[in-house]
């Protein structure tokens, strides 16, 4: 299920502050980006999960959220996204807080990797 058009509208409105605010459908879910980098995944057409690393994770399992599982090749996979506590739609200003230290994340993660080899033209 892809995510709600509501969903996605509240999400570029709540998390404008931010940047530039894309959602994308993808996988049958959605990725959300703040200026190309992506920081977080919609799941089940309005369940949020947020980047996460060693830094954020304390906070997720104190809200009693948990990583984002799915599926892969008959054995669970787990990712470096985590459920957004559902308490944080109703009060904007900390989800954004939450979607920041995502983003920041996300930045770090991307900034980590090492770049690919160039391809050879043939």
């Amino acid at each position: 299920m892809s995510v709600s058009a509501g969903f996605a509208a509240m999400l570029q409105d709540v998390l404008a502050p931010l940047g530039r605010i894309a959602v994308r459908n993808m996988f049958g879910g959605a990725g959300v980006y703040c200026d190309g980098v992506i920081f977080g995944l919609v799941v089940d057409g309005e369940m949020l999960f947020l980047k996460g690393d060693d830094t954020t994770k304390a906070a997720f399992e104190a809200e009693g959220c948990g990583p984002f599982v799915y599926d892969g090749k008959g054995k669970p996979m787990t990712m470096s996204y985590w459920r957004m506590p559902e308490r944080l739609l109703d009060e904007p200003e900390e989800m954004v807080e939450w979607a920041r230290s995502a983003l920041a994340v996300a930045r770090r993660s991307a900034a980590a990797k090492k770049p690919g080899k160039p391809r050879k033209k043939q």
